[in-house]
């Protein structure tokens, strides 16, 4: 009873931590989004500032001209003092003086706003060091809580056999985290922006029509349709990214095929060759899904890693299997440093035998990579 009780404790501990763990996580969040609030609103003073000190530097400018031009004028009725009335005398100095202290305010007014920008600046640094801090604790939060909820009895047998397994999930939990950051940041930084832009651009067409006619608030609403087709172009793009819906629709070598023509279009000077030889078929969806994201993540790295120019991807269809071979002229790497620490090579030997393929790599330093994937078709089938 003694042990029921002592795990039953050990479980209103855990579940209590993993609680307190997530409620930390909302709190930050919220200082996060208030500080990301406080930092746009500072950025528009900012602007707001900058513009003022263009604004009274350029009239500084202009009146420095004039009092230069009224001292000039002085120093010639003073030279001159009997051809010139005492008015005109007076009149010449009293404009230099009143100039003179235009000019004296003026100098105050762009100090005083000098010295305005360099706060916010100063506070806008702090407070971009106060999100980004926030967002590695959420990051670290999210991390934590999710290894510590997973089944940890079910895992502890493969972490008792393999250090390495417990350092794979775990940066797996980390690379999700990361994804949906990164995910986070695009959809603030893209469609929510855009959207939010479309609600300002709405409020204006009303204005526009009310003081500017028809004619001027069709031109607007020409224009939002256009900011409507760039924000849904955005969303596709993200969607695409985390599955293409080609891949249920049209199958594997399509999707393929016109995705490998996309990296080509947005990487200029790379160059992908793509081949399918043999009789395609189609395959379960975490099959397929699975060849994709290997080609994908291998692709990515040729590029973003390897500095690769020329990528061949070739897909062979035999009776019992389809393989699929990835070459690059890239950079290549030493297999005996670096492939039992990538983690990116790690994570597609661990995604091919989950459909119980085999991973094959070859590559030297300064000579290019090549992968090959062997998948049994009857597996899929």
């Amino acid at each position: 009873m003694a042990k029921k009780n002592d795990g039953t404790s050990l479980d209103s501990i855990f579940d209590d931590l993993v609680a307190k763990m997530d409620q930390s996580k909302q709190d930050i969040f919220a200082i996060s989004e208030e500080s990301r609030r406080s930092y746009e609103e500072m950025k528009d003073e900012l602007e707001n500032v900058r513009a003022n000190i263009s604004r009274i530097i350029a009239e500084g400018d202009a009146l420095e001209e004039r009092t230069r031009s009224a001292r000039r004028r002085l120093a010639e009725l003073s030279g001159s003092f009997e051809s010139f009335t005492e008015s005109q005398v007076r009149e010449a100095f009293e404009l230099a003086n009143e100039l003179q202290v235009q000019l004296s305010l003026n100098r105050a007014e762009e100090k005083k706003f000098r010295q305005k920008r360099d706060r916010l600046q100063r506070k806008l640094q702090k407070l971009l060091q106060t999100i980004e801090r926030a967002e590695r604790l959420v990051n670290q939060i999210n991390v934590a809580t999710n290894y510590l909820s997973s089944d940890l009895e079910d895992f502890g047998d493969a972490v008792d056999k393999s250090k390495s397994k417990q350092d794979y999930s775990l940066r797996i939990i980390e690379a999700q985290e990361e994804e949906r950051k990164r995910l986070s940041r695009e959809i603030h930084d893209g469609p929510a922006q855009m959207m939010a832009n479309v609600l300002l651009r709405s409020d204006l067409i009303e204005k526009t029509y009310r003081e500017k006619g028809a004619d001027k608030a069709f031109k607007e609403i020409s224009s939002l349709k256009d900011m409507v087709r760039q924000a849904l172009t955005e969303v596709r793009r993200i969607i695409y990214d985390l599955r293409p819906m080609a891949l249920d629709d049209l199958g594997l070598v399509p999707t393929l095929k016109k995705y490998l023509e996309t990296i080509e279009e947005y990487n200029r000077g790379v160059r992908l060759f793509f081949h399918s030889n043999g009789n395609e078929v189609r395959l379960p969806n975490n099959f397929e899904t699975s060849i994709f994201r290997l080609v994908q993540e291998a692709v990515s790295n040729a590029i973003r890693h390897g500095k690769s120019t020329d990528i061949e991807v070739k897909m062979e269809w035999l009776a019992e299997q389809v393989s699929i071979i990835i070459k690059d002229n890239g950079s290549g790497f030493d297999q005996g440093i670096v492939k039992d620490q990538s983690f990116g090579l790690t994570g597609m030997k661990e995604r091919i035998e989950l459909i119980g393929g085999e991973f094959f790599i070859n590559s030297t330093l300064g000579e290019g990579t090549v992968l090959m994937f062997h998948i049994p078709l009857k597996a899929g089938m």
